[in-house]
């Protein structure tokens, strides 16, 4: 009405629709001049004005965020926001001055040229390349090699998060973010790990004693719950509401309540955790001489460890190491050659617990051979698992490492870094080279932030550690297994400045 009004009418074409980006680009083709009048300052983005910049055209524009920034230098004309009058004298002076126009227009075109997506993707490109540089710059080491100083640069030990995952029942799997998730529930696996967790803390923070014993009760509580004594077997899976979701556990759940019983009958001073956790390993061992994974083996045989540091005289128990190293080593004959010194034909998770196994048992058997063979295939592992640039780079968990195929980089997962840092502890045990310090080192360091994305795992502010590593980023959920691997980290990496007395009775049967 306004344009009949005003004698126009017949000279302007109203569109009350929103147009398609083909029926767009023709009307901003057509334009001589475009006018965006905004009434908003804080308006971030306008397509329908890179487009017309892009095009090279001339643009008359309220001065909100985005035209600001985009019209700058002389690339259109910035009026007031709601004068009309200063609008129309602008649009009036670019119709009656064609240079000044035509002058804008370039200058505007230059811009949009820098704003086609090869140039965006070649700057993107750039950026990333920067910023890798500068982080992998910023790469330093965590610690010292001086021993007197690896305890004071090692993270304090928070239990916040821990014990915010532990419930009366045990320890819950899983979080969203840093929320323990009942959905999940709760499993063997976790509680098992969480009790080795408590014991090394009573071994190495004295002062936080009486809250191990606390801790340690619960998670051997859930351990003997999940015992069905019909079967010799534990349970693995629990829900939220107390029910057990199978009536047999996995191999690898199983294995790992035995190293966590073992740790408890050769490192706590508990006599009441003691004797439970006896009469649960004397009633699970034998089930897991007929287990079939490496896995399973290499856990038990850790557990067998720890069990005789306080009971070398049982026979029984010593018979059964021997018997799953010699399965492990069999496995190691099968499918190692000079360029591929490892158990199977592909490389999977908790890697270093293969190796380590295998020292342990040649160590306290007297085997050199073993004692060489777990060697040989740890360093190759530390190399394979060590960038470029000098960090921890685990096997990812999509797709793993098979051999004569591609291995994989990602998800990278704290069990592998807890893994290694393990076996590199017990290598520098044995050896007493300082390379594997450093190894073990390199793998703890991972959880830090010195790794492929530069990015902490463990959290320093909620004490739990995130799920591990995408190829762009960490996973923020912090369940048990990723906390649990990191404390178990932190506490043998304390526990590693202590000197490992052998008993005398080994000398005697050498």
């Amino acid at each position: 009405q306004l344009a009949v009004d005003l004698g126009v009418r017949d000279h302007i074409i109203f569109e009350n629709r929103f147009v398609s980006l083909e029926e767009l680009v023709q009307y901003i083709g057509a334009a001589d001049v475009y006018v965006t009048p905004y009434l908003n300052q804080e308006q971030v983005v306008s397509g329908t004005l890179a487009y017309t910049v892009g095009a090279g055209k001339a643009v008359v524009s309220t001065p909100y965020w985005y035209a600001q920034e985009l019209l700058a230098e002389d690339r259109g004309v910035l009026v007031p926001f709601a004068n009309p009058e200063a609008m129309a004298a602008s649009i009036v002076d670019l119709f009656n001055n064609e240079t000044e126009r035509h002058a804008m227009r370039k200058r505007a075109y230059q811009l949009g040229r820098e704003m086609i997506w090869s140039e965006v993707a070649r700057k993107y490109m750039s950026s990333f390349l920067r910023a890798k540089g500068q982080r992998t710059c910023r790469f330093r080491n965590t610690f010292s090699i001086s021993l007197s100083k690896r305890r004071q640069q090692l993270p304090e030990v928070n239990l916040n998060y821990l014990n915010m995952m532990t419930d009366s029942t045990g320890m819950l799997q899983h979080s969203m973010l840093s929320v323990p998730d009942y959905q999940h529930g709760y499993c063997t696996d976790d509680n098992a790990r969480a009790l080795i967790v408590s014991v090394l803390l009573e071994n190495t923070n004295p002062e936080l004693a009486a809250e191990a014993t606390r801790l340690a009760t619960r998670y051997l509580a859930f351990l003997w719950h999940a015992f069905v004594p019909a079967t010799g077997r534990f349970r693995n899976f629990m829900s939220y509401d107390r029910h057990w979701l199978e009536d047999v556990g996995s191999e690898d759940s199983h294995a790992r309540a035995l190293w966590a019983l073992g740790t408890v009958l050769g490192r706590s001073t508990q006599e009441g955790l003691r004797g439970l956790a006896s009469k649960l390993f004397e009633a699970t061992l034998p089930a897991a001489l007929n287990f079939s994974h490496t896995r399973s083996w290499a856990f038990t045989l850790v557990g067998i460890h720890e069990y005789l540091r306080s009971f070398f005289g049982d026979r029984q128990v010593q018979q059964a190491r021997e018997i799953l190293t010699e399965r492990l080593m069999e496995k190691y004959r099968q499918h190692s050659s000079p360029d591929w010194p490892w158990f199977e034909n592909e490389l999977t998770y908790a890697n270093a617990k293969l190796p380590h196994a295998v020292l342990l048992s040649g160590r306290w058997l007297f085997r050199d051979d073993l004692i060489e063979t777990a060697l040989r295939s740890l360093e190759w592992l530390a190399q394979l698992q060590c960038s470029e640039e000098g960090f921890f780079s685990p096997i990812g968990c999509q797709g793993f490492y098979r051999q004569g195929a591609d291995r994989a980089y990602f998800d990278q997962q704290p069990i592998e870094a807890q893994a290694m840092v393990s076996a590199c502890l017990e290598a520098y045990r044995v050896t007493d080279d300082e390379k594997w310090y450093k190894e073990a080192q390199r793998a703890f360091e991972w959880f830090l932030g010195r790794n492929h994305l530069c990015t902490p795992v463990y959290d320093v502010t909620t004490g739990g550690c995130r799920d591990g590593l995408h190829s762009d980023r960490a996973n923020e959920n912090q369940g048990a297994e990723s906390t649990l691997a990191f404390l178990l980290s932190l506490l043998e990496m304390r526990l590693s400045e202590r000197i490992v007395q052998v008993p005398e009775v080994l000398y005697a049967a050498k």
